[in-house]
């Protein structure tokens, strides 16, 4: 593997994830607007803690390269979900544009459910010591 190819897996994964990361950890601080928000959009808020779950460790997984693809296809199918959900107003060229932005990173997270974390990843350590 080439060193450039070596250094855009953890970096890639960084990209993708570290907005889902810091979402859920910001979830947390503003727990009762965040609530209020989804209730509004008519999405039950006793769902709020499990978001918060998906986005904080999910982010962090992909981060780390930790369970990988049990991370990615949670996101992918969270990315679709809330694409579905808060964006499929199409009356305004912000949401389709919101709208797209959640479908094209649910195909980032199934490229890596598919081909794996790539280099400098917790799930590579795991697997060479099964051996």
């Amino acid at each position: 593997m080439n060193t450039l190819q070596t250094i855009a897996a953890p970096t890639g994964r960084l990209l993708l994830a570290i907005m889902f990361f810091t979402s859920g950890l910001t979830k947390i601080s503003q727990y009762a607007g965040t609530q209020g928000y989804m209730e509004a959009m008519g999405v039950p808020g006793f769902l709020l803690p499990l978001v918060i779950l998906v986005e904080a460790v999910g982010g962090l997984a992909i981060i780390l390269g930790w369970k990988t693809k049990y991370a990615a296809i949670a996101l992918a199918g969270f990315s679709i979900l809330s694409a579905l959900l808060f964006h499929a107003d199409f009356s305004s060229q912000a949401e389709m544009t919101n709208f797209m932005k959640n479908i094209a990173i649910a195909g980032g997270f199934l490229t890596l459910f598919v081909h794996g974390p790539g280099a400098f990843a917790l799930d590579n350590r795991v697997n060479k010591n099964r051996v």
